[in-house]
């Protein structure tokens, strides 16, 4: 017996009412309907087929992703007829491969016991930033993320894209206050630390040795930072130290300096 999913021609087309069901992914009001969110790209949906959380893989062409197909394994696998792609998809050139995924919700309890690098977003807006800040975190082992309520939707497809499948890496809880992320990071012994103009600088900090603490890095909005409330809220302020002209790091970038930093001073 062959498998569904043996051969390209063995494929079947994506059928009109999944197309339906698949374009609501993109909005939020549908994902949330559903519990499902699309994956887009080959390298985010590689890392969600070997998560588990896949329920339908859609590509455009079986020869080209011939791997992510026999990854799939059991899961249905689909291929699209031509303009399919361009309803799926908001780039302007998609690699014509998506995942349809099972959502998931973790929350505060659902994060490691004795963590040691998490990252608080205290109302991250921006798809992207939230993105990179949780493949960044994945890159240099943190043990989760936290998006404050107010934050984007994790699984906007442009958050997902720019995760470059590190969404599936690490927890990332959602819809959280920002006070209880703080008392969350404090119950587990770990250092607050915002990343804000002004404050101390981290060369300073690396100096000190305090950053091979555990630490819950707090990151803001990149419009207008952090709130005097939340920055009230903290242990430390710390900013990074530019010796150029440029007049700032966008949120992605200083998150990427800062855990490393954080990383580094850990695996010392």
């Amino acid at each position: 017996m062959t498998h569904p999913n043996d051969g390209p021609g063995a494929l079947p087309i994506l059928s009109r009412t999944q197309l339906r069901s698949a374009r609501r992914l993109l909005q939020r009001k549908g994902r949330e309907a559903a519990g499902e969110f699309l994956v887009e790209g080959t390298q985010a949906v590689r890392e969600a087929l070997g998560s588990g959380v896949v329920r339908l893989l859609v590509v455009d062409d079986p020869s080209a992703h011939a791997e992510l197909i026999a990854l799939a394994g059991s899961t249905p696998v689909v291929r699209t007829e031509p303009g399919d792609v361009a309803q799926l998809s908001d780039t302007v050139a998609s690699q014509g491969v998506f995942a349809i995924a099972r959502e998931d919700r973790p929350g505060l309890a659902d994060l490691p016991a004795s963590p040691r690098l998490v990252v608080i977003c205290a109302q991250v807006r921006d798809p992207g930033n939230a993105g990179t800040v949780i493949r960044c975190a994945d890159a240099f082992g943190a043990d989760g993320v936290v998006l404050t309520r107010g934050s984007v939707d994790v699984t906007n497809p442009k958050t997902v894209r720019a995760s470059v499948g590190s969404l599936f890496h690490l927890r990332v809880v959602t819809g959280v206050e920002f006070a209880d992320a703080v008392a969350w990071a404090r119950q587990r012994g770990l250092q607050v630390l915002a990343a804000d103009a002004g404050g101390q600088g981290l060369d300073e900090l690396a100096a000190l040795g305090d950053l091979g603490r555990p630490t819950a890095w707090v990151m803001g909005n990149e419009a207008w930072g952090l709130p005097d409330d939340v920055l009230a809220g903290v242990d430390r302020v710390v900013s990074i130290p530019m010796w150029g002209r440029a007049e700032s790091l966008n949120l992605s970038t200083a998150a990427a300096v800062c855990l490393f930093a954080s990383a580094s001073a850990q695996h010392t």
